[in-house]
């Protein structure tokens, strides 16, 4: 049954731009998305972005819109219980599937992740669009948890989307003009709150695609960081034709100012009768 959420962590996403849900995955979906991702990094769906590591040590692995093309990713998204939270936290009467992605980093990958936030990457506009990000391991500050600036989907600042390392995709973003680059965080990190927290299995960042953020590499020798993300709109986003997004993320099948539709991004909630297996 899904999660009923309270005022407090609705209001809490609402003013900081983030918040960690427990335990909102569950042991069986786990266990079928740990397998899906192992299968994902074995045989990789079309979009894969892995990225070359620092001095060959661990692997990076990368894929996006895997729900296209993997069963259990597609059951995933459309028919867990992400959509009814989605739904709560964006205080939307409808959600859309943007799209799912992986974020993998082996033992011993001691690759960041650059600060960022996430949509100037995407050809959408609109305020009501967040990401679950949660991984079958255990998350650490060791193992490359998530840093977040508390708050600063609130600056109203979109920054330009960079390459985030050497990687197989086609990543070279255009130039935006309305954009500005990313500040030097980590050079001033006092000057911002900056927040994290560890995950267990089965909890999951919930974030503003706006709220800038980023992580560490893995550290560990022992333990992997499979990070799989998903990220839904809500009832004010449209598609957007300016300069900058992923190309893999771009459609010629929508015009400037259309609402999301199915098959690329299906409504989820209200639950569709077609989602259902």
């Amino acid at each position: 049954m899904t999660v009923t959420l309270s005022e407090k962590e609705i209001g809490a996403f609402e003013t900081d731009g983030v918040i960690v849900l427990r335990g909102i995955v569950t042991p069986r979906w786990l266990d079928r998305i740990a397998s899906a991702i192992d299968r994902d990094i074995a045989e990789p769906g079309p979009f894969i972005h892995g990225y070359d590591t620092e001095d060959g040590r661990g692997k990076f692995h990368g894929n996006l819109r895997i729900w296209e093309n993997d069963p259990e990713f597609n059951d995933f998204c459309l028919n867990s219980d992400l959509p009814a939270l989605a739904a709560q936290l964006m205080r939307s009467d409808r959600v859309n599937l943007l799209y799912d992605q992986l974020f993998v980093k082996e033992s011993d990958t001691p690759n960041p992740t650059r600060w960022h936030n996430d949509q100037p990457y995407w050809p959408i506009r609109g305020r009501q669009v967040l990401s679950f990000w949660f991984s079958p391991d255990p998350v650490t500050a060791e193992t490359g948890a998530l840093e977040f600036i508390r708050g600063s989907h609130r600056w109203d600042k979109w920054f330009q989307p960079e390459r985030f390392g050497d990687t197989t995709a086609h990543d070279h973003y255009e130039r935006n003009p309305d954009y500005e680059p990313i500040p030097d965080i980590d050079a001033a990190r006092d000057d911002y709150d900056i927040v994290s927290w560890e995950l267990a299995p089965g909890d999951a960042y919930v974030f503003h695609a706006l709220t800038v953020h980023g992580a560490g590499g893995n550290r560990r020798a022992d333990q992997r960081r499979r990070g799989y993300t998903v990220r839904y709109t809500g009832d004010d986003i449209r598609y957007d034709t300016r300069p900058g997004p992923n190309a893999n993320l771009q459609s010629e099948t929508y015009a400037d100012g259309d609402a999301l539709n199915a098959p690329l991004h299906p409504v989820v909630w209200p639950a569709q009768r077609s989602n259902r297996r």
